[in-house]
């Protein structure tokens, strides 16, 4: 289950039971700010419209824009805030890692797959990232 911008702590895996820091202060709910998201990842209209699947001139970040415009922006927040925890909130790493070419990813940047529709992708990568550093930090059951 992958956690909603309603509740970006949810129970059942351990995975995503401390993530409740917002450390790019993106809000949650009625206080979430798209803009915030677009301008960290530098994306332009164009790229929100291709992620979102929604016309270019419906792209607008006040109390009338689309609600698949709110959702996709909301769960790009959330996989940022994913990967800064993973970087102990350090905020310019996470950018950072956002921006640089990954050969893990075709050697395209974690930015460049969200802009080019590829985001599901991404975000598999990240969570299956974090269960495995999770599964190697969890203690070895005994067997008597």
């Amino acid at each position: 289950m992958i956690p909603t911008a309603s509740s970006q702590a949810t129970t059942g895996f351990g995975l995503f039971d401390n993530i409740a820091q917002d450390y790019f202060h993106f809000g949650a709910g009625n206080s979430f700010q798209p803009k915030v998201v677009r301008e960290l990842l530098g994306l332009k209209h164009e790229d929100v419209s291709k992620l979102a699947s929604v016309s270019l001139k419906s792209v607008r970040y006040d109390d009338a824009m689309p609600e698949t415009v709110r959702e996709r922006l909301e769960e790009i927040a959330i996989t940022i805030n994913l990967v800064a925890q993973f970087f102990q909130g350090d905020t310019n790493k996470t950018v950072s890692w956002f921006k640089a070419r990954n050969p893990l990813l075709g050697d395209v940047s974690p930015r460049d797959m969200i802009r080019l529709g590829r985001f599901e992708r991404l975000r598999k990568f990240i969570i299956n990232a974090m269960l495995e550093k999770s599964r190697a930090q969890a203690p070895e059951l005994e067997v008597a």
